[in-house]
């Protein structure tokens, strides 16, 4: 198992080892379903496991990981929705700023309100900063975040908005195009902001095809989650 998740990441960018993690949602994956689901994760060539979502109810999250930590074999990492959705089941927690949004609560509030369950956890804590594009969808993320996304075609607002994270001391920028996102990030704010950015750089969002996961790559992401896709194994094949 990984002993640093952060260092783990940071070592394979620099040697250009791509990565990838499969998020599940405890709000849409009943827990019945995770031994099945954690066998086909198992045998894929992944290496994390990302849990979080926007709707979770509170201690569920727990309960899920708890479960999925006996299945499968890859480090867990916390992608929560809201200060709720922490468990000192996993591995490590992406602390997650939303950049992209104006919104306090996600800026800072979420984040207070984490600290009383931090300073006591035993989870590795990874200062993300969090960016959402436009996928063409109104997301989940969007509703509970009450924030506008950053339009596609705004390439420079995206680029500096992940280099204000990265000075800001985020270790890693993660772009997001929004769950069930009907376009991916494209391509040309992936290499942009690579190209202006020295942090680890996450991708994520709509990406149902291998020719999406590899364009990801190739443009400059060094992990890319997917999530959706995984489910419909009939349209998506790693």
């Amino acid at each position: 198992m990984i002993k640093n998740i952060l260092k783990f990441i940071q070592e394979a960018a620099i040697k250009k080892e791509k990565l990838l993690a499969i998020l599940l949602d405890p709000d849409k994956t009943a827990l019945e379903e995770l031994p099945e689901i954690s066998s086909r994760i198992n045998n894929l060539n992944a290496n994390f496991i990302f849990v979080g979502g926007s709707f979770v109810e509170n201690g569920i999250t727990d309960l899920f990981v708890k479960t999925l930590k006996k299945l499968a074999n890859l480090p867990i990492v916390l992608f929560p929705g809201d200060f709720s959705q922490l468990t000192n089941h996993a591995n490590a927690l992406l602390f997650l700023s939303l950049l992209s949004g104006r919104n306090p609560e996600y800026l800072i509030e979420q984040q207070i309100k984490s600290v009383p369950f931090l300073k006591n956890s035993t989870l590795e804590i990874i200062p993300t900063g969090y960016i959402l594009i436009d996928g063409g969808t109104n997301s989940s993320v969007l509703k509970i975040s009450n924030t506008i996304p950053i339009p596609q075609e705004n390439i420079t607002l995206a680029v500096n908005t992940a280099v204000a994270g990265m000075y800001k001391g985020k270790q890693l920028i993660y772009l997001e195009a929004g769950s069930g996102a009907v376009n991916p990030v494209n391509g040309q704010i992936i290499a942009s902001v690579k190209q202006h950015i020295s942090i680890p750089l996450i991708v994520g969002g709509g990406i149902k095809t291998k020719k999406q996961l590899n364009d990801a790559y190739k443009n400059g992401a060094d992990l890319v989650v997917v999530g959706t896709a995984f489910e419909n194994t009939n349209t998506f094949k790693f």
